[in-house]
């Protein structure tokens, strides 16, 4: 009797998460908008109770935060560990067909969390530490790419790591912008988990990795124009990306003053003034995109340069739980469904997958450590400042996605650059503890810091 209603309960599932189209080429149905609804709704639900419950798992027995949690989650669910063991399940939950949509999802969580941490970041303390952040941003770059090219001409050398007749120099440029990259996203979420969002070493950091990121992209765009998309993505990007940013540091504050003093004046946003923010925030999440650097950037640019005070408090009041909690896993689940892990088999491939591991650790908390001290930051703050830089995460998952979309690397590469990104990006955390967390809560400065954003949270 029950196994009757289990297999009837299985049937009935499996024909509402079948495809209802119209016949295609190639197949006998397609997938129809509601189709596209159903899967959406269902994936969401998927997404959510797996952040919750491997985010849970990492704090309580890792002690990771919860956004590494996520992180891998969203590897959980792809073909690396739920696509291994229950394929069909998987192929039917996340059915190719239907992740455009699950992107664009992603997008949106990402850039409005990005958005979100723009406003908190305190461009006094930049001011303050400008040559710290400048020394700590160009180490994290040309260490990486002086690392990538010592490497790639050896890696040039194995078979299928990279796409057939690629130059050298391609080759370089697109593993220093591998190298080169730091976790944004996933750094704002570990600054502001660890209650560090308000310091001089949090937005530092931010702003180390916003930088370094950018430039990634914009060489990522060259590396693009060299493969046949032209030299107008490079100089567009690069001239779009820099003069975007110029304007709105310039221009950006006094322009959208009246918002803040609008919500000051009626103690509370407005739907009105809530409306207006949004589209600026997509508005330029588009601008980011379309000149090929990254909606991320775009939010966050746009948020550095917001009204603060009530504004502040309000906008973060009324989108960041919706964007944190529903939107942004998203984002780690699409980068997660395109993940392998299965593909380093091979104890030579191991090996250049452990000394790519070891040169990037080398190139982003050696260098970044080095130029925090030269710069004069205390050694504590200068090994907390390399632990965080060092971290990967999803945004290097996507750079690598386009660089196996686009043939520039092979599956074997791609496979040991997402080894690379995810151990860095967990090391991050504890390592960041070890150096620099531990004695500052000793000291109290983390809690008294910690007591503030809960009486202003109140």
């Amino acid at each position: 009797m029950i196994s009757e209603f289990l297999n009837m309960l299985g049937s009935a599932v499996a024909d509402v998460l079948k495809p209802h189209g119209p016949a295609v080429a190639g197949a006998p149905s397609s997938y129809a908008p509601g189709d596209f609804s159903i899967h959406f709704f269902l994936q969401l639900a998927v997404i959510l109770i797996a952040c919750r419950v491997v985010g849970w798992l990492g704090k309580k027995l890792l002690g990771q935060p919860q956004v590494v949690g996520e992180m891998i989650a969203g590897v959980v669910l792809g073909p690396s560990l739920l696509g291994l063991l229950f394929p069909d399940l998987q192929a039917a939950i996340f059915p190719k067909e239907t992740r455009n949509v699950l992107y664009t999802g992603a997008q949106l969580g990402v850039g409005l969390y990005m958005f979100l941490v723009g406003i908190t970041l305190e461009i006094d303390h930049f001011k303050s530490k400008a040559r710290s952040a400048f020394g700590v941003s160009l180490a994290g770059i040309v260490m990486p790419f002086l690392v990538a090219a010592a490497i790639t001409p050896l890696l040039l050398n194995v078979p299928g790591l990279f796409a057939a007749g690629i130059s050298t120099s391609s080759a370089t440029l697109f593993m220093g912008a591998c190298i080169a990259l730091t976790a944004f996203p996933m750094l704002a979420r570990i600054i502001n988990e660890r209650g560090l969002a308000k310091t001089s070493l949090g937005t530092l950091s931010l702003t180390a990795g916003a930088f370094d990121d950018a430039v990634s992209w914009c060489v990522l765009a060259i590396v693009l124009a060299t493969f046949g998309a032209g030299p107008g993505v490079a100089v567009l990007a690069i001239v779009g990306g820099v003069g975007y940013a110029t304007f709105l540091m310039l221009f950006g504050r006094r322009l959208l003053a009246p918002l803040g003093r609008a919500v000051e004046r009626a103690g509370e946003m407005s739907m009105t003034v809530l409306a207006i923010t949004m589209t600026l925030f997509c508005l330029s999440a588009f601008f980011m995109d379309a000149i090929g650097i990254h909606a991320i950037f775009g939010g966050f640019i746009l948020g550095a340069v917001m009204p603060r005070g009530l504004f502040a408090e309000e906008l973060k009041k009324k989108v960041e739980p919706l964007a944190v909690v529903l939107l942004l896993p998203m984002f780690f689940t699409y980068s997660g469904l395109n993940t392998r892990m299965d593909m380093v088999n091979s104890a030579e491939l191991l090996l250049i997958a452990l000394g790519i591991l070891a040169a990037s650790i080398f190139a982003k908390f050696g260098a970044c450590y080095a130029a925090a001290r030269i710069a004069g930051e205390n050694n504590r703050t200068a090994l907390g400042i390399g632990a965080l830089m060092n971290s990967r995460g999803l945004m290097e998952l996507i750079i690598i996605n386009i660089g196996l979309q686009k043939g520039i690397i092979g599956p074997t590469l791609f496979s040991m650059l997402v080894l690379m990104a995810i151990v860095t990006t967990v090391m991050a955390s504890p390592l960041f503890e070890l150096v620099y967390g531990r004695k500052a809560r000793a000291s109290g400065e983390l809690d008294a810091l910690d007591g503030k954003l809960a009486a202003g949270a109140a």
